[in-house]
């Protein structure tokens, strides 16, 4: 994946292979002469590194990443049997060391390459192979779930939104009385009044591995949690097109407040993402960009079918 050596947050930590390599020989011994290589990434909550052939090592940049480490080791372990889609199995747990302040993750290594990088050739069926995966999602047992940061209204980051919407107007990046309807409907939308439900709470390219062209797994599951299912929705906006859209609908199940929730997540997604790391990580900008894009052109074609 391409990405930068740019810092993106200012309490960002220093991880370079070296740290690595003294982690896992500290912690891990059996794995102490394994190559350790860098996975470029456009991520910005955590670092990657190969270790040997099968697996990867997943570190936080930043405290407020740490907790995604226990939470995914306790709970993708719950999720994976009933999911129609790989996901990463954890294979060990690091404790701060060598340095590093952090907890840290083992996984199994993924075959395949994020959709940032190479995009599909069977659009429609991964459309399709999405919408599966939501729904279930939706019908795992939430027993003792955590609750997803992206599980509840959309429009809690109203402030956050208009500064975006502001400040991008302003350099020309976008039509601001656009964006700023389209985000007005948005939070307009009735919220969910069911049961809280699973979510992967981040469903972007980069969290999507495809092989040979087709949609093989879902990875960083550091904001799964329970709540309004309408997050996991702006897949639809984020990774498809008009074209394909609709096979996303319908494979996922979704009425149409949870549809136009989830295009407003698209869009607080777009606008906040571009407008935070446009100079620090352009390719998740670049992401960002169409995401919002897509969702306030959706939002006015839908608005102008209804009003014919």
């Amino acid at each position: 994946m391409s990405g930068t050596n740019t810092k993106m947050h200012a309490d960002e930590v220093d991880i370079d292979e070296a740290l690595v390599e003294r982690l896992v020989a500290a912690q891990f011994p059996q794995w102490a002469r394994l190559p350790v290589r860098k996975v470029r990434s456009a991520g910005t909550d955590n670092a990657m590194y190969r270790l040997g052939a099968d697996k990867t090592v997943r570190l936080p940049r930043i405290a407020d990443a740490e907790g995604q480490v226990g939470k995914e080791q306790r709970w993708l372990p719950h999720l994976a049997p009933h999911l129609p889609l790989h996901v990463p199995v954890p294979l060990g747990q690091g404790v701060p060391g060598e340095g590093f302040p952090f907890a840290w993750s083992v996984y199994r290594w993924l075959d395949g390459a994020n959709l940032f990088d190479e995009p599909l050739t069977e659009l429609h069926t991964a459309a399709v192979e999405l919408g599966r995966f939501v729904a279930a999602l939706r019908r795992i047992d939430t027993a003792g779930a955590p609750r997803s940061f992206r599980g509840g209204p959309v429009g809690t980051a109203d402030a956050e939104v208009r500064a975006a919407i502001r400040d991008l107007g302003a350099d020309g990046t976008l039509d601001a009385r656009d964006a700023t309807a389209a985000w007005e409907a948005a939070v307009r939308v009735p919220q969910w009044e069911g049961a809280p439900v699973w979510l992967h709470g981040d469903l972007l390219p980069g969290n999507l591995l495809g092989h040979r062209g087709r949609l093989s797994a879902v990875i960083d599951f550091g904001c799964v949690g329970v709540g309004d299912p309408a997050c996991d929705v702006m897949a639809a906006w984020t990774l498809l097109a008009a074209d394909t859209r609709e096979a996303f609908r319908e494979a996922a199940g979704v009425d149409d407040a949870t549809w136009a929730r989830g295009r407003g997540w698209a869009l607080r997604f777009g606008l906040t993402a571009e407008h935070y790391y446009r100079v620090t990580n352009p390719v998740l900008a670049a992401v960002a960009h169409r995401a919002s894009a897509e969702a306030i052109a959706d939002h006015h074609g839908h608005r102008d079918r209804h009003r014919s």
